[in-house]
């Protein structure tokens, strides 16, 4: 028997701890599936931009990340944010980290989106593995073209040079500024976000074990209504800042 073919968009930014929390739990509830329980499927994840932070021109280029968030979210809820993902890094041993230059993220969604149109999900997921973790891991700024250009040549999207060309363009703005806007008129406000086989609509950042129970469900055959996870609570959804 051929295995289901099932696909997954995911709505995303690239400043969002959470979307990258996401996006490993994901990455891991696929890998598992596939490896370990053998389910006949084939998941495809195709991942679009949403901009949460839209008046970053408004600060200094060089504003703290943890500077901009607590002026953003108020001292309560941002620990209260950095308390929770505090509690996923010690448990997963990915170190993500507030700190490091806030990063206006256009560019890497318009990199983002390149990637997928040259070589679909087997260059867009490492191009995004890897952004994630120079931005939130290694405390770099996303918003550095020559940083851009190098993880390009990196993953093998584009060369340093072709990169840099693409990036100095504006080829593909239009389409993420489009996107974001298509995005917030089906009412999202906050990401992540996960649409699961056109049927599970996922908001917040969701553990590996939600994915799981969802993938055993399709590669059973089983029905489902449209809507948040029957299984679990979200874990968190990152709202609109600016």
């Amino acid at each position: 028997m051929a295995n289901r073919a099932v696909k997954i968009f995911v709505v995303n930014d690239f400043a969002c701890h959470f979307c990258y929390i996401g996006h490993i739990e994901l990455l891991q509830a696929i890998s598992y599936c596939k490896d370990s329980l053998n389910l006949p499927l084939t998941v495809e994840v195709e991942y679009r931009p949403f901009r949460l932070i839209n008046c970053l021109k408004e600060f200094s280029p060089g504003i703290d990340r943890t500077t901009f968030y607590m002026n953003k979210m108020g001292k309560e809820k941002f620990e209260a944010t950095e308390s929770a993902i505090d509690k996923w890094t010690k448990e997963s041993g990915v170190p993500i980290s507030f700190n490091g230059p806030m990063s206006q993220t256009i560019w890497a969604h318009r990199l983002s989106l390149k990637a997928f149109n040259i070589g679909g999900q087997a260059l867009q997921l490492p191009l995004l593995t890897a952004l994630f973790k120079a931005y939130f891991e290694e405390k770099k700024d996303i918003g550095d073209i020559n940083l851009l250009a190098d993880i390009s040549e990196e993953v093998g999207v584009m060369t340093k040079g072709e990169a840099i060309e693409f990036l100095q363009s504006n080829l593909h703005e239009d389409e993420v500024l489009k996107m974001t806007e298509e995005a917030k008129a089906k009412g999202i406000t906050g990401v992540p976000v996960y649409v699961i086989d056109g049927r599970w609509v996922l908001k917040g950042g969701q553990s590996a074990s939600v994915f799981i129970e969802i993938f055993k469900k399709l590669a059973s055959g089983a029905s489902s209504s449209r809507g948040s996870s029957p299984f679990m609570p979200q874990l968190h959804t990152t709202t609109q800042c600016c």
